[in-house]
């Protein structure tokens, strides 16, 4: 990633999401707000290519689940979930050099169950769609085991 795209992302309200983890090897992963929306991308780098030159479809699975997920937690005060089920339709190929931009919304929450929904864009073209359920993850501590 340029500088100069670096720059231009961070202008336009975008601040990369910091991860020591696998979201590490996948981005930089950029969050911002827009009014009360949640928006995730991910910037296609030479990184993410298949052997057709496009996005590799686990890139834009990646930032569904990721974005999703945090989302997620966001409108239901979790600390921690577990993804349960994600669907994902690939519509579109990304490419190298695209903003990939994930705009989640939760379509329902229970006390245990967290329904999401997400469109991935470029611009104003849709390249994938999921849905996904999210578990809300019960700390385990010695209050709730058995002893014997």
């Amino acid at each position: 990633m340029t500088d100069a795209a670096h720059a231009e992302l961070e202008a336009a309200g975008w601040r990369i999401m910091d991860d020591d983890g696998f979201i590490n090897l996948v981005g930089p992963f950029w969050h911002r707000m827009l009014g009360a929306a949640h928006e995730f991308a991910i910037l296609g780098q030479d990184k993410h290519r298949n052997r057709r030159g496009v996005v590799q479809g686990g890139v834009l699975m990646t930032l569904a689940d990721r974005s999703c997920g945090m989302t997620a937690r966001a409108v239901s005060g979790a600390e921690s979930l577990a993804t349960v089920q994600m669907d994902t339709y690939f519509v579109d190929a990304a490419r190298i050099g695209d903003l990939m931009i994930s705009r989640p919304k939760a379509l329902r929450t229970t006390k245990s169950l967290i329904f999401m929904s997400t469109e991935v864009s470029v611009d104003d073209r849709v390249v994938a769609t999921a849905h996904g359920v999210f578990k809300v993850v019960r700390d385990r501590t010695d209050a709730g085991r058995r002893t014997e």
